[in-house]
C-alpha cells in the first residue's frame, strides 16, 4: 500500500466514523426531534474548538456476534473543547450505534475523558442518550459503569460535573447523573428511571407512560433528580454555557468576576413595596432577589422542586454568589423534607467551589405534621445545619421578617457559622411565633382576665416587643446590623467584601458523616 493509499484509507475511515451508525439511523434520530452525538457537541462547544480523543476505539467482545458489530468509537464521542472560552471535557453517547448502549470500550472512553478532566482541573459534561448496559457484553458493561461512577465520586467537589439527558437513561446508567452536580432534561426527549414502565406494570400492575414516569416534568418537580428543564436541546445547551460562566473550573479557583454594569451603590427604595405590611400576607422572594442582586443575573436551580425554598446563583457587584432564600408563597416558607435536601445539596456545592452563600430569611420554622415526622424531617433538616456549619466560604444572612426556631439557626445563626447577620427593622427573631408563645407563657394571665381575647392580643404585642424585636437579638450580638431596606444591596456588597479573604481551619478527618 502506498503512502497516498494509506492517506485515502484514513479519510475513508474518518468519513465512516463521522456517520456513526449510518445515514438512516441519523435520519431516524432527527425524526424524533433529536440531534446526533456529534451535532450536539457542535452545538454545545465553541465553533472549531473540539478535539476528539480515542476516536478509533472499537469493541473487543466477540460474544453474541459482537465481532460483527464493530463501530469506530464504540457508540460514544469523547474529547475536549471550549464553552465561552472555558476548557471542558465531555462525552456524547451515540444512539445511532447499538442504541448508545454501554460496553467495555464505550465505558473506557468515558472514563478516560473523566480522568483527563480531573487531571486538568476542568468541568466535565456527560451527554446521555443510551439504551443502558450492553447485554451482550455482560459483566464488562457493569464493570464499565463502576469505573464511571468511581470517577464521578473522585471528581465530586473538585471539578463541576454536568449531566445532560437527551434520550433514554435507564437502569445503572442513571447513577452517574445522580452523582454529578447538575442534571439537565428536555421535555419529550429525556427519560430517566431505574426500571421502565413495562417492568413496573409486570411487577406492580401499575400503568404509566415513559414521560410520566421519568420525563423532565417528573424529575424536575416531583423527584428532584433533575435541576433544569428545557423545551429544546438548543435552549439546554445555551443554558449549560451560561451556568458555566458563573462557576470556577475547579475547586482551587475562585468564581469568575463579570462586569454586569449594575452600580454597587444602587439603592433599593422599592423593597418595602414588595414586603407586605401584614405579617401573614405572602409575597414572592424572587422579587426581592431581582431588586437586590445584579440586574438579570439570577440563575435559579431546582426551580420546580420544593418551591418553599429558592436556591440559585446570582451576581453581586459582579461576583458569583449562591442564594439560599425562603419562599413565603409556598407553605408559608416553612422548611420541609424536600426543601431541606434541596438546600443542603446546593449549599455543599457552593462551599466546594468557593461560591459565597447569602441567606434571605423569612421562615416560621420546620413544617409540622405526621408525614413530615415519620418521613424523617429530623434527619433531613439536620442536613441543612450540617451543610452550613461545614461550609468555609463567606456566609451572610439577611433577616427580612420571620426567623423562628431551628429554621432560624439553619438560616441565620452566627453560632452555626454565619460570618455576618444583618436584618431589616421588620425582622422577628424567636423560638416561635408570638401567638403560640403568648398562649404558652401568658396562659394563666389570659385565662384569668375579664376579657381573655383582649388580654391575649395585649400579651402577643408585649411578646413581640420584648422578645422578637430585632434590637433584642442585636443587643446580644446575634445580629450585626439593622438596616434601612433601601440600603440592602449596598450592605450586602460591603458584607461580602469584608469577608472575601476569610480562612477557616477544620479538625483533621477523613470526611464527615452527613445525615443522609
Amino acid at each position: 500500500m502506498t503512502n497516498q493509499e494509506r492517506v485515502q484509507n484514513l479519510k475513508e475511515r474518518r468519513v465512516k466514523m463521522l456517520k456513526g451508525g449510518g445515514e438512516d439511523r441519523i435520519k431516524a434520530q432527527h425524526e424524533k426531534g433529536k440531534l446526533s452525538a456529534r451535532e450536539r457537541i457542535d452545538k454545545i462547544l465553541d465553533e472549531g474548538s473540539f478535539v476528539e480523543h480515542q476516536s478509533y476505539v472499537t469493541v473487543r467482545a466477540t460474544t453474541f456476534g459482537m465481532d460483527k458489530k464493530r463501530f469506530m468509537g464504540d457508540g460514544v464521542v469523547t474529547g475536549s473543547g471550549k464553552i465561552g472560552g472555558k476548557q471542558v471535557f465531555l462525552s456524547s453517547q451515540d444512539f445511532t450505534v447499538l442504541g448508545g448502549s454501554l460496553g467495555e470500550m464505550h465505558a473506557l472512553r468515558i472514563a478516560e475523558a473523566q480522568e483527563l478532566a480531573l487531571k486538568n482541573g476542568t468541568p466535565f459534561i456527560g451527554i446521555n442518550d443510551s439504551g443502558g448496559a450492553r447485554i451482550q457484553e455482560g459483566t464488562l458493561s457493569l464493570d464499565g459503569y463502576a469505573k464511571i461512577f468511581r470517577n464521578n465520586t473522585f471528581a465530586s467537589g473538585v471539578i463541576p460535573q454536568l449531566s445532560v439527558i437527551l434520550g433514554p437513561c435507564a437502569g445503572g446508567a442513571v447513577y452517574s447523573p445522580g452523582i454529578t452536580d447538575f442534571v439537565f432534561m428536555v421535555d419529550g426527549t429525556s427519560h430517566m428511571y431505574i426500571t421502565g414502565p413495562a417492568v413496573i406494570e409486570t411487577v406492580t400492575s401499575e400503568i404509566i407512560s415513559h414521560e410520566d414516569l421519568g420525563g423532565a416534568s417528573a424529575h424536575c418537580s416531583k423527584s428532584g433528580v433533575a435541576h433544569f428543564r428545557f423545551s429544546t436541546e438548543k435552549e439546554c445547551f445555551s443554558f449549560v454555557g451560561k451556568l458555566l460562566s458563573y462557576l470556577p473550573s475547579n475547586n482551587m479557583e475562585q468564581p469568575p468576576i463579570a462586569d454586569t454594569g449594575d452600580p454597587a451603590d444602587r439603592e433599593n427604595p422599592d423593597l418595602f413595596s414588595i414586603l407586605p405590611d401584614e405579617e401573614r400576607k405572602t409575597y414572592d422572594i424572587k422579587d426581592i432577589i431581582a431588586e437586590v442582586f445584579d440586574r438579570g443575573s439570577f440563575l435559579e436551580v431546582h426551580a420546580d422542586f420544593a418551591r418553599n425554598i429558592v436556591v440559585g446563583f446570582a451576581k453581586l457587584n459582579g461576583r458569583t454568589v449562591g442564594i439560599f432564600a425562603n419562599q413565603p408563597n409556598y407553605y408559608a416558607a416553612a422548611l420541609d423534607i424536600d426543601s431541606s435536601d434541596k438546600a443542603a445539596r446546593f449549599l455543599r456545592f457552593c462551599d466546594s467551589f468557593n461560591v459565597p452563600i447569602i441567606s434571605l430569611v423569612d421562615v416560621p420554622g420546620f413544617l409540622p405534621g405526621i408525614a413530615q415526622e415519620h418521613g424523617g424531617i429530623i434527619r433531613h433538616g439536620a442536613k441543612v445545619l450540617y451543610a452550613i456549619a461545614e461550609a468555609t466560604v463567606p456566609k451572610i444572612s439577611l433577616i427580612l421578617r420571620k426567623a423562628y426556631g431551628g429554621a432560624y439557626i439553619a438560616m441565620s445563626s452566627k453560632a452555626l457559622g454565619y460570618d455576618r447577620t444583618i436584618a431589616w427593622p421588620t425582622a422577628q427573631v424567636a423560638v416561635m411565633g408570638a401567638e403560640g408563645a403568648a398562649n404558652i407563657i401568658f396562659r394563666r394571665d389570659i385565662k384569668g382576665a375579664d376579657n381573655p381575647e383582649e388580654k391575649r392580643v395585649e400579651k402577643i404585642e408585649e411578646f413581640k416587643e420584648t422578645v422578637m424585636n430585632p434590637f433584642i437579638a442585636a443587643g446580644f450580638g446575634y445580629i450585626d446590623e439593622i438596616i434601612d431596606p433601601k440600603y440592602t444591596r449596598i450592605e450586602l456588597i460591603r458584607s461580602l467584601e469584608m469577608n472575601m479573604r476569610k480562612r477557616e481551619d477544620r479538625p483533621a478527618k477523613k470526611h464527615g458523616n452527613i445525615p443522609l
